[in-house]
C-alpha cells in the first residue's frame, strides 16, 4: 500500500493509503503545488470533475481547498473502494466516487452536469487525449471558462484550438498544465 499526503487546505498533512496498481500513478506534491497555486482563488465553492480519480490525489486536494464537489471515476474496483475508504477517513461529504469506465460515463453524461474544473490525467499509454476533450466538451461537462488541468508525458504534444493555454510546465517526464475553455456552446468540437 502506498500513501499520498494532502499539502494544503482544511486537511493539510493528512495522508491517505492508495493500493498499488500498474496504471496507478498520484500526480506528485510539487505538480500539485503548482496546480493549486495557479489557482488559488478559484477553489471555493467550485464543482470539479476528476476523470480518472486513481489515488484521488487531486480531487481530496480540491476538497481539502474549498472546492464544494468533485465527481471522481474510477474504473478499478479496489482503487474506487480505497477512494470510499479515504473519502470516509476525510468525511469528505463533497466527494462523490463512481465506479465506471471514464468512457462509458462521459458518453453518457450528456449534459447533465456542467463542471467548473476538469482533471484529465489518464493513463499514459492512453494516447487519445482529443478523443477526452471531445467527449468532455460535446457532453456538456464543461461551464463556460472552465478550467481544465491536463497531466500527460512530456514528448506528447497537444493541439487544442478551443481551449486557451493559461500556464504549462513539465517535471522530470511529465508535462502538465491549465487551459480554459474558450469555445462558445454553438462551435463546439465534432
Amino acid at each position: 500500500m502506498g500513501v499520498v499526503r494532502i499539502i494544503g487546505g482544511q486537511w493539510r498533512g493528512r495522508k491517505l493509503p492508495v493500493p498499488v496498481s500498474e496504471d496507478l500513478r498520484p500526480t506528485g506534491d510539487r505538480i500539485r503545488e503548482t496546480l493549486f497555486n495557479w489557482l488559488q482563488f478559484e477553489w471555493e465553492g467550485s464543482q470539479w470533475l476528476d476523470v480518472f480519480a486513481g489515488s484521488g490525489a487531486l480531487g481530496f486536494e480540491a476538497l481539502s481547498r474549498g472546492a464544494s464537489e468533485v465527481v471522481m471515476l474510477e474504473k478499478s474496483a479496489l482503487v474506487a473502494k480505497q477512494l470510499q475508504a479515504n473519502k470516509q477517513l476525510l468525511v469528505a461529504q463533497g466527494a462523490t466516487i463512481i465506479n465506471t469506465d471514464a468512457q462509458y460515463w462521459l458518453a453518457s453524461h450528456a449534459q447533465q452536469k456542467a463542471f467548473d474544473g476538469v482533471f484529465l490525467d489518464p493513463p499514459f499509454r492512453d494516447a487519445d487525449l482529443d478523443l477526452w476533450l471531445k467527449l468532455l466538451i460535446n457532453q456538456g461537462c464543461l461551464k463556460p471558462n472552465a478550467w481544465l488541468y491536463i497531466e500527460q508525458p512530456k514528448e506528447r504534444v497537444l493541439s487544442l484550438p478551443y481551449l486557451r493555454a493559461y500556464r504549462q510546465q513539465q517535471s522530470g517526464g511529465v508535462s502538465f498544465g491549465l487551459w480554459q475553455l474558450q469555445t462558445p456552446e454553438s462551435e463546439l468540437v465534432s
